[in-house]
């Protein structure tokens, strides 16, 4: 980890904590399996920044979750989603998807790829915090593949009230929302500023404030800023804005 001003901290891929098993690895920005507190380690409204790797017809069994908001955005593979308030369906690279635990929501998830295709899942799950506890749970997810083809970045979860109308998934947290951008070479985007940000490289690499971010790293900002962000070579990224922390 190193620290490049005061308001930027980068998170080296390498730097991120692991955990594996025999069809799983977990890279996590976070540390979220074992005993961590995850309210402690949050950047403003973030708990959770899981870059997984599963193996094909491999998943997570049913298991629950209360009062939480979960995101996830597939990169490669297709993902097998079912739940507790019935519903079932495949995510693929483009559509994002955004869980509400609230009282509590049992779901799993799987790679669909059956053993002989051998095709690997990866995907990205983000927690953050809810606005308040005891909700009544959702889901919801969309396509946002059109919005992404024109470079910029655009919210795709947003439970900011200037994005009421932008086509952004709603998430019940008004001080939150989640961009992303496939970037090519040479183009350029600009991070909204906002009391916290968290800038996640899913491939590629990008530079920014003077620094090179490559697949996997991450940087925390605090009070900086518009920002912008330049594709060193083409690129996908993920950006919270968040205007309030614990």
């Amino acid at each position: 980890m190193t620290t490049t001003d005061q308001s930027i901290r980068v998170i080296r891929s390498d730097d991120r904590h692991r955990w594996d098993n025999e069809w799983l690895t977990s890279l996590q920005s976070f540390p979220a399996t074992g005993n961590f507190d995850l309210v402690g380690n949050a950047h403003g409204v973030l708990l959770v920044n899981n870059d997984d790797t599963v193996d094909a017809a491999e998943g997570f069994d049913t298991h629950e979750h209360t009062d939480v908001e979960i995101i996830t955005w597939v990169v490669d593979g297709a993902l097998h989603h079912r739940d507790s308030r019935g519903n079932s369906g495949i995510l693929t690279p483009g559509v994002v998807q955004r869980m509400t635990a609230g009282t509590g929501i049992t779901h799993s998830e799987r790679n669909a790829a059956t053993r002989t295709e051998r095709t690997r899942l990866r995907v990205v799950q983000m927690w953050v915090a809810t606005e308040y506890a005891g909700r009544e749970p959702e889901y919801a997810e969309a396509d946002v593949t059109s919005k992404l083809s024109s470079g910029e970045l655009p919210p795709i979860v947003s439970g900011l009230d200037r994005d009421r109308h932008s086509g952004a998934l709603s998430l019940p947290n008004p001080f939150a929302a989640l961009h992303a951008a496939r970037m090519t070479a040479d183009t350029s985007v600009m991070l909204p500023g906002s009391r916290f940000g968290h800038l996640y490289v899913v491939r590629g690499s990008v530079a920014f404030d003077g620094t090179r971010l490559t697949d996997g790293d991450a940087a925390r900002l605090t009070d900086a800023g518009d920002v912008s962000v330049t594709a060193t070579e083409d690129a996908e990224i993920l950006y919270w804005e968040m205007h309030t922390g614990f």
